[in-house]
């Protein structure tokens, strides 16, 4: 341990730094544009590919220049809106196929019941959270009914109003409108789990056969997507809070269906792997997609991301030469 000491630089002191490592600026007066909207310290993982391992200086490679930098910044940024994009929709129809399996089957309410979860899922956290967000929304209305009702609007632009207020959200609506059950429908309480929440929701679930029967909507096995949910979450909190995506290695790797096809590429020992990186987490976002829009374009929108930055090093995501002719791939293209 020791004491942090490094000063806070000017954007002026930031782009000398930049060029004492041997960074090769074109234009002082762009670059500062860009470092008072971007700060330097967001750009910093960007730059290490373009720099000497190991370095405690951290030189850059000779011939790097700050244009190759922003280069990988702004398609990483395209690439996390467009991986967004596909994250939506899948969370949407997950959260739409426990309610459309477990609803009818258990009712519901079904989610009330601790029976319907596994012994080492922290239901009460579930219940719990609800609850809070029930007594919010309470909260919140109150103070403006009470704004409202302190205005000189004549009473029946009032009312009108409140009414309006009291179905902001369903969860309001719920919790000023029903006492019995003190908590919303599933098919209400599960638009208001995070996607993390929403992995461990599924995971929770007490008996196997209602979770294949769930996966089965998406042509997976019930321990592959749980799995994939697990791993969605890592890259979903990668894209909503602006994270490096394009060559991070996956803390979260991915268990894949056991068909042939899903095998992945084999690469040189000192390449990516594949299963690691980028790579697999597209190629399962293509595949889910195909089965819950079956006319969507995002595949062919990621295809025009990569060609608009060809020189993005695709190994760095764990792709290979051919990546195109992986059977998944194929088969969603047919």
């Amino acid at each position: 341990m020791r004491t942090f000491d490094k000063p806070a630089l000017s954007v002026a002191e930031q782009l000398q730094l930049l060029k004492d490592r041997g960074l090769t600026i074109n234009s002082d007066e762009r670059a500062a544009r860009f470092f008072e909207v971007v700060s330097l310290f967001r750009l910093s993982p960007y730059m290490r590919p373009f720099q000497h391992t190991g370095n405690p200086d951290h030189q850059f490679h000779e011939g790097s220049t700050l244009r190759q930098i922003v280069m990988i910044y702004r398609f990483d940024s395209e690439l996390r809106n467009l991986v967004m994009e596909a994250l939506e929709r899948v969370e949407v129809a997950t959260r739409a196929c426990i309610s459309n399996h477990m609803s009818p089957k258990y009712g519901t309410h079904w989610y009330l019941d601790n029976a319907n979860f596994r012994r080492e899922y922290n239901h009460q956290r579930l219940i719990d959270e609800l609850d809070t967000k029930l007594n919010e929304e309470r909260r919140h209305f109150q103070r403006e009914e009470q704004r409202i009702q302190r205005s000189n609007a004549p009473q029946e632009v009032k009312d009108r109003r409140i009414e309006h207020r009291k179905r902001e959200n369903y969860a309001r609506y719920y919790a000023l409108t029903y006492n019995n059950p003190p908590l919303p429908p599933s098919w209400a309480m599960l638009e208001e789990p995070s996607l993390g929440a929403l992995s461990r929701l599924y995971q929770g679930i007490a008996r196997d056969n209602d979770k294949k029967q769930i996966a089965i909507r998406f042509h997976l096995p019930q321990e592959v997507l749980g799995s994939w949910l697990h791993t969605l979450t890592f890259v979903r909190n990668c894209c909503a809070h602006h994270s490096r995506l394009w060559n991070r290695e996956l803390s979260v790797v991915p268990k894949l269906p056991r068909d042939t096809n899903w095998n992945l590429p084999h690469v040189n020992h000192d390449q990516p792997l594949p299963g690691k990186r980028l790579f697999v987490v597209l190629l399962m976002l293509a595949y889910m997609m195909s089965h819950i829009s079956p006319d969507n374009h995002w595949k062919q929108h990621l295809q025009e991301l990569l060609d608009k930055y060809p020189d993005i090093s695709r190994s760095s995501m764990g792709f290979v030469d051919d990546w195109q002719q992986h059977p998944i791939w194929q088969g969603i293209n047919e």
